[in-house]
């Protein structure tokens, strides 16, 4: 089934031509069916890709969801255009007025600020708690769910001495959990950040359940014990170029950046990378929507 989203959103062609199942408004609005809600709301300021990367993987299920993209009202975006947020997304306060099946917080670039110092911090946490009362999941990504950590139990993130890039491999700690059915024990997941979240002050959280980890990178996976939080410090939506993109972007602009790790072959960033976290990508994400959103969630959802 497929992912509803408007007609003209850049990541509409991408994803047709990648031949991923994508329900434009018109033929949508001529189905009996009620397709699960899903906020996300994309604090990264290349936000045309970031939809593209988290769309591409909500579309690869058979459940037909409607996704609205949010905005921070109080941050203004300086690398995507007013008319693109005017027209495809919604504000966070119109995201205070809606009840959803499942939503995603993604990452943003302001991880070395103090929590309160980001300036959309106080719309974030009205976020936040509304989630917690009306939506069944939340999905953190990356400074998200450092955020969704921080605030929902207190847990503080730590500077890193370096930053934290490349592709890290990672050891699910739990055989029977929904979440990550069909994943290998050891996988991998790209990672770019500098700071982190300590296994130690999450054990003290008689709420929280660590799912994976890795030797080099540090915790990946977190859920409340209520299913109703998912915290992820890496990006497993990643394209298969973003951290060569990332990398380059950094180098040219002459900025000190070690190449990321496990990424480009022999560890040469002139060779092109190849992916080895796709295809846990997309059982992630259709784990998440099937057994934490879609079997929660009633038909009458008001």
């Amino acid at each position: 089934m497929p992912i509803k989203i408007k007609s003209d959103l850049p990541a509409c062609t991408i994803l047709e031509q990648e031949n991923i199942f994508v329900m434009r408004e018109q033929r949508a609005s001529s189905q009996d069916i009620r397709p699960l809600k899903i906020a996300i709301v994309n604090l990264m300021p290349t936000k045309i890709a970031t939809e593209t990367q988290l769309l591409r993987l909500l579309g690869n299920t058979p459940l037909q969801i409607e996704i609205s993209l949010v905005h921070m009202e109080a941050h203004q975006a300086k690398n995507t255009g007013a008319e693109h947020l005017e027209k495809f997304y919604i504000t966070s306060k119109e995201a205070l007025e809606t009840k959803w099946d499942g939503m995603i917080i993604t990452g943003a670039p302001v991880e070395q600020l103090a929590f309160e110092e980001v300036d959309y911090w106080q719309d974030l946490c009205a976020i936040m708690d509304h989630a917690k009362k009306n939506a069944f999941c939340t999905l953190h990504i990356c400074w998200g769910s450092q955020a969704g950590l921080y605030h929902h139990y207190g847990i503080p993130k730590y500077d890193l001495d370096h930053k934290l890039f490349g592709v890290f491999q990672n050891q699910r700690l739990t055989v029977a959990e929904p979440l990550l059915r069909g994943f290998d024990d050891s996988f991998p997941s790209p990672q770019s950040r500098h700071t982190e979240v300590r296994r130690e002050d999450i054990e003290k959280n008689s709420d929280l359940i660590i799912l994976a980890e890795s030797k080099e990178a540090g915790i990946l996976l977190v859920k409340s014990k209520d299913n109703r939080q998912i915290f992820m410090t890496g990006h497993l939506e990643y394209d298969t170029e973003t951290l060569g993109n990332e990398y380059w972007r950094d180098k040219n602009a002459g900025k000190m950046i070690e190449v990321p790790v496990n990424y480009f072959p022999s560890d040469n960033p002139n060779m092109a990378p190849l992916s080895t976290w796709r295809s846990h990508a997309h059982l992630f994400y259709s784990n998440w929507l099937n057994y934490y959103v879609y079997q929660e969630t009633p038909f009458e959802f008001v």
